[in-house]
């Protein structure tokens, strides 16, 4: 009787043992799942490069003291002032000394915040109407000067953007305002668009003659700086 019941209780104790042991062995099979796991959700991103902003796109008259009304002309690729202005910040910075102020008509741009931060430092934005051309970007650098830059709607042409850079920057060109510059050029790109003969007066405006606005006429000297085209 008393040897039934110790080979009873042997097996007993021994079977208790072998469950303890599937248990420690099935516990440690999930920690490793889950470090399996965690290892896969976790895996660093791939590192990209930075991509670098696209240079602005300008025309600048770069001699003479006459400088006419404007000093060149602006294309920017949105109305985003936040945006658009440290390109164009990064090429007159160097050129004119920091620019510290700008100043916009409201009508085209839909945000004007009240300071950008470019390049290390903060430019103070204003917005004034009508004392500001609708098509005219005024930027001061503080100490320097002052500048007023024609600004080509984002969505113009290249051909059209073209001609308004060159007759903005042209150092001998007429002293037209930009709403005047943008309007010559729409008015010429529905003349060509109707495919009519232009009138005599009409040529010498549009071909480069005396009153030329938005081609105009060819001096034989560099007068201006383009970049970003």
């Amino acid at each position: 009787m008393e040897n039934t019941e110790g080979i009873s209780h042997t097996g007993f104790h021994a079977g208790s043992f072998s469950v303890r042991d599937e248990t420690r062995v099935a516990a440690q099979a999930a920690r490793r799942r889950v470090r399996i796991m965690s290892a896969t959700l976790h895996q660093p991103l791939p590192h990209h490069e930075p991509v670098a902003a696209p240079a602005a796109r300008l025309a600048l008259k770069t001699d003479g003291t006459s400088r006419g009304l404007l000093d060149g002309a602006w294309w920017p690729r949105s109305r985003d002032l936040l945006s658009e202005l440290p390109a164009l910040t990064d090429v007159l910075d160097p050129l004119w000394g920091h620019i510290t102020r700008i100043a916009v008509n409201p009508k085209y741009w839909p945000v004007i915040p009240h300071e950008i931060p470019v390049g290390g430092h903060v430019v103070k934005v204003g917005w004034f109407t009508p004392e500001i051309d609708p098509h005219k970007l005024l930027l001061l650098s503080y100490g320097t000067g002052r500048w007023d830059l024609l600004v080509i709607p984002p969505e113009t042409g290249a051909e059209s953007a073209a001609r308004l850079m060159a007759a903005a920057s042209d150092h001998d060109g007429p002293p037209l305002t930009a709403s005047a510059l943008i309007a010559a050029d729409e008015t010429r790109r529905a003349v060509s668009a109707a495919d009519r003969p232009l009138e005599p007066d009409e040529a010498g405006k549009y071909e480069g003659g005396p009153s030329s606005a938005a081609v105009p006429a060819q001096t034989g000297r560099v007068s201006r700086l383009i970049i970003g085209m």
